[in-house]
């Protein structure tokens, strides 16, 4: 499953997180979201872990916790669906 992590500290590292949610199961990847000029976090990434029902358990239990001062916003990550009407401009 894959979920959203928000209200990030832009401290967080990707270690931090693997370390957080690895106490609830295997962790396949972590994607930080950085500004793609500065390098600096956005305050939100995705975290993959393969097992729904340990993606759920980590969800219930670290939504609203705190990290580094900010109560993080866990929950599953939305399906972006691609708009298959491209529309053309209209002179």
């Amino acid at each position: 499953m894959n979920m959203y992590i928000g209200n990030l500290a832009f401290g967080v590292t990707e270690e931090e997180l693997k370390e957080l949610f690895s106490a609830y199961g295997e962790v396949a990847s972590i994607s930080l979201v950085k500004d793609r000029f500065s390098g600096q976090s956005k305050g939100f990434g995705f975290i993959e872990m393969p097992s729904n029902s340990e993606a759920d358990k980590a969800i219930k239990a670290l939504n609203k916790t705190m990290l580094k001062n900010r109560e993080l916003k866990v929950n599953q990550a939305e399906v972006k669906k691609k708009d298959k009407k491209r529309r053309r401009p209209s002179y």
